[in-house]
Parts: C-alpha cells; structure tokens; sequence
C-alpha cells in the first residue's frame, strides 16, 4: 500500500498529497466533500448515477458565505485522513487507498500502480 509522505491542506483550496512512489495527487476541496468516503454520500452518488435529476442536499458553506472549505484535517492512525467541512459534514475517513481509487490527476498519469 503507498503511503503520503507529506500532506499540504489549504482550506480554501484543496489538499495536495506527496506519495512515497513520488507522484503527487491534488483534491479540490469540492471534490473531496463530494467524493467522501461516508455512507451517505456514497449512497447520493449511487442514486445520481441513476438518475441524474437526484435532489443535491443544500449545505453551501456553513458561515463562510456560500465558499465550501476544509476546516481541519487529522490523521486516523497510519492509514487515512479525517477531514471536517464548513457545512459541518466530517464522517469521511478517506484511506490512502481511497485517496489513490479517487485521484483525479490518476488518468493524466496513466492510472495507479
């Protein structure tokens, strides 16, 4: 399994992760509230993929005025990142497993090892 060797979040941004094989993976923060690994959210995008007029629940930014931000991020052991939102969502624990599966930058490269 590859590991991070070194996590950059900027909250407004997204999260850049170095990996031990040295490339390196950029998330937007929208990305990765959408992407999260959490049950609820992965049965929304079930449901979107079936039907493409699925209802998103509103959340915008909480009090950053409509922005969606990362407000904090902590290491689960030495396998995955917890990371909090500003419209309050924070049950995704993202794996570094995960992280690779959702790479964005992955098929730029010609995919993950």
């Amino acid at each position: 399994m590859l590991t991070p060797i070194r996590m950059d979040l900027k909250k407004d941004r997204g999260l850049t992760v170095e990996w031990a094989d040295g490339t390196t993976s950029y998330y937007s923060v929208a990305y990765l509230r959408r992407m999260s690994p959490s049950a609820d959210m992965r049965r929304l995008r079930e449901e979107m993929s079936k039907n493409p007029l699925t209802v998103l629940p509103s959340g915008g930014g909480g009090g950053g005025g409509g922005v969606l931000r990362a407000e904090s991020a902590e290491l689960v052991g030495n396998y995955a990142v917890k990371i909090r939102f500003s419209d309050g969502h924070d049950t995704g624990i993202y794996s570094w497993e995960y992280l690779r599966e959702i790479d964005p930058g992955a098929g730029e490269r010609g995919g993950v090892s």
